[in-house]
């Protein structure tokens, strides 16, 4: 039985005119391919639930758009769009029903079975270069020296990020002193958020 959100039909009537018919006729599809679907509202869009994120869709200024969660496991991508499917702005963009019907079947079978997308490879980071501003402020306190010399490459990175990316020369000089007066203390530069 389908499982029908009153947010999704209040996200289709504030829709612009060309894209009401287009996500009326993707949650059909949809609901027809898996009719144990569950409607909700993610990231403010209509997404679509079984086992698992199945689906989702979205309405633009000018198109629509429609993916699925395991995208690379179901259909081919189009690069110049947020989702599989490219730029929606007319029924005639779609595929063919029976494709789609298709595409939802296979991705609530891989739901179903508990497939999981595989991950890509992981690009290296750049080894972390202390900027000379931060080298020659730590020299000058061994404490915040020692804590900073402790750190992972991460923590290291954080802080060399926080101080370098500032706008203006004073930004960055206020960044470095706070930076200098935390790592004294034994403090990584998101020690706020820290569970302690």
């Amino acid at each position: 039985m389908a499982k029908k959100d009153p947010r999704v039909d209040a996200y289709i009537a504030k829709s612009a005119d060309f894209a009401k018919p287009i996500l009326e006729h993707l949650r059909e599809v949809v609901h027809e391919g898996c009719p144990e679907t569950e409607e909700t509202m993610r990231w403010s869009s209509p997404t679509f639930l079984y086992k698992g994120m199945l689906c989702g869709m979205a309405a633009f200024k000018s198109h629509c758009a429609f993916g699925f969660w395991k995208h690379s496991l179901i259909a081919p991508r189009n690069p110049e769009a947020m989702r599989q499917f490219g730029r929606i702005a007319s029924l005639a963009d779609l595929p063919a029903d029976r494709v789609l019907l298709g595409y939802v079947r296979e991705a609530a079978r891989l739901n179903e079975a508990g497939t999981k997308v595989p991950r890509g490879p992981r690009r290296p980071k750049a080894p972390v270069r202390t900027p000379q501003i931060l080298a020659a402020a730590l020299k000058k306190n061994r404490k915040a020296g020692a804590t900073y010399e402790g750190f992972s490459p991460s923590h290291k990175r954080e802080y060399i990020e926080w101080i370098t990316e500032a706008k203006t020369e004073e930004t960055r000089r206020k960044r470095l002193d706070t930076a200098i007066a935390w790592m004294a203390e034994g403090k990584p530069r998101n020690w706020k958020y820290m569970k302690s």
